[in-house]
């Protein structure tokens, strides 16, 4: 049994438990473990064609993120996420150079740095430089 608010009222309804080994996962994915549908593609498009509420709202995004305790509804029953494990944080990933370039490097020695040569015995271009405050 789940309780669900709705606006000032509490209403009782009888859910599904369907377990997740993580969260937050997406929508598409819990149907795929519940067996509601055969395939990912196919709860893609239940959910894209407007079969599905999310806790008592029309869901259209498959890939909506659902936490322990989300409920849906689909084909008139009702279904509960249940997940006892925390919430992971997404971290993005940095984007890196091409691994190919990175190897290129390790085989390389770092550079020396060379010595500034004296300016003394350069021409000069008849420039010089202007500070502006």
């Amino acid at each position: 049994m789940d309780v669900v608010q709705d606006d000032e009222q509490e209403i009782e309804i009888e859910a599904i438990g369907i377990e997740v080994s993580s969260q937050p996962i997406e929508l598409y994915k819990v149907f795929k473990i519940a067996n509601l549908v055969s395939g990912g593609g196919e709860a893609k498009h239940v959910i894209s064609e407007g079969y599905v509420a999310v806790n008592g709202e029309l869901e259209t995004r498959k890939r909506r993120k659902m936490y322990d305790g989300d409920f849906f509804e689909f084909n008139q029953e009702y279904y509960v996420v249940v997940c006892d494990v925390p919430v992971e944080e997404v971290v993005k990933p940095v984007k890196s150079k091409p691994k190919a370039e990175q190897a290129a490097k390790k085989d390389k020695p770092p550079q020396e740095e060379k010595p500034l040569e004296p300016q003394e015995n350069k021409k000069s271009s008849g420039r010089s430089s202007i500070d502006f405050f």
